[in-house]
């Protein structure tokens, strides 16, 4: 089993859930996150103005959607994909996807482990 997690624009989140359910992943967590890449978040100027080279003002975190997606590791190739094709515009703050190890689960109400708990 493995988790993906994926960190996207927010105005991506519903059409990635879409595209996951037709590809036959439904289940996921969804959770507002705010961060920053490599660009260091947007530099607000105090009439509001957004510039990404002013070292003047305030460095802005950027909100963004984390999903967290735990299926098993036959699966990951295509998941990945999906959340790429949907998410991708070439612009800066695309987003990640981080795929990290499951060691297990269990279902609280029969409980069962491992894939059966998926």
């Amino acid at each position: 089993m493995r988790e993906v997690i994926a960190l996207i624009r927010m105005n991506k989140i519903q059409r990635t859930k879409e595209a996951l359910a037709e590809a036959g992943y439904p289940c996921l967590t969804a959770t507002l996150a705010y961060g920053r890449g490599k660009q260091r978040g947007l530099y607000i100027t105090p009439l509001g103005n957004v510039k990404p080279d002013s070292k003047r003002a305030a460095i802005r975190f950027i909100p963004k959607r984390m999903l967290n997606i735990v299926v098993d590791n036959e699966s990951i190739p295509e998941v990945v994909e999906t959340i790429m094709q949907v998410n991708r515009t070439g612009m800066i703050g695309d987003g990640r996807i981080f795929v990290c190890p499951i060691e297990d689960a269990v279902r609280i109400r029969t409980g069962e482990r491992g894939d059966e708990a998926l």
